[in-house]
C-alpha cells in the first residue's frame, strides 16, 4: 500500500463515452470512474455516462480497473447518512445555537479528545451533526439570503410552524421554501445553512 503513495507513480487515464464514437481522451489528473453527462437532443434530455478505464504502473506492479458498465446497478451496502460535518469559529457559540435554541442533544459516545481540534457530535434522529473548530474556508458575507440557493443540510421535522415560533422568539432570521412547501431554511453563527423540511 506504500507503494501506492510513491509520487514518482505514473498513471494514465482513458475515458470512452458510451454510445458514441469519440476517440480516447487523455488526463494526467484523477477523474471519476463514472461520470454523467445531461445533453439536450430532440427536445429531451439525453443521458449519456462517461466509462473510465484507469491503468498504471507503479513500481511494476500494474492496476488495471475498468468501471462498471451503466446497466450494472452499483451496489456496495449504502444504508444512511452517518454524519454531516459542519465548521464553527467557537464552539461554545455554536452549541448555544444547537443545543439551545435547536434542542439537538450530544452524543457522548462519540470520541472528542481523540481529534487534533475541538468539536461535538449533535444527534440528529439516528444520524449527527459533527461540529469542527477549525478555521473556514468559505466567506461569510455574499451568500445568498436564502439558504437553499446554498450549500446546506436539510433535516427532516414534524411541524415547520413550531421551529418558525422558536425562531422568531430567539431573533433568528429564516426564509421560507419558494417553492410553497413547508420547509424553512437558516443559518448557524457561522453561516452554515441549515433547511429543515416538514416530513
Amino acid at each position: 500500500m506504500a507503494s501506492l503513495l510513491n509520487p514518482s507513480a505514473a498513471i494514465s487515464f482513458q475515458h470512452k463515452l458510451n454510445r458514441s464514437s469519440l476517440s480516447a481522451l487523455s488526463a494526467n489528473t484523477p477523474t471519476p470512474s463514472k461520470i454523467p453527462h445531461v445533453f439536450p437532443g430532440n427536445g429531451r434530455c439525453q443521458r449519456l455516462n462517461l466509462k473510465t478505464k484507469a491503468t498504471g504502473s507503479v513500481e511494476g506492479n500494474v492496476i488495471d480497473k475498468e468501471s462498471a458498465s451503466a446497466g450494472d446497478k452499483i451496489d456496495y451496502g449504502v444504508v444512511g447518512m452517518h454524519h454531516v460535518g459542519i465548521l464553527c469559529e467557537n464552539l461554545e457559540r455554536s452549541l448555544e445555537f444547537y443545543q439551545d435554541i435547536l434542542g439537538l442533544e450530544i452524543n457522548e459516545a462519540r470520541p472528542h479528545d481523540k481529534l487534533p481540534y475541538r468539536g461535538a457530535w449533535l444527534w440528529v434522529g439516528s444520524e449527527m451533526i459533527h461540529l469542527m473548530e477549525l478555521p473556514n474556508p468559505d466567506p461569510l458575507i455574499g451568500r445568498p439570503e436564502h439558504g437553499g440557493r446554498d450549500r446546506h443540510a436539510c433535516i427532516s421535522i414534524q411541524d415547520v410552524s413550531k421551529l418558525q415560533a422558536i425562531l422568531d422568539k430567539a431573533g433568528i432570521p429564516y426564509t421560507l421554501s419558494r417553492s410553497g412547501r413547508p420547509a424553512i431554511f437558516t443559518r448557524d453563527p457561522d453561516a452554515n445553512a441549515l433547511e429543515f423540511t416538514q416530513v
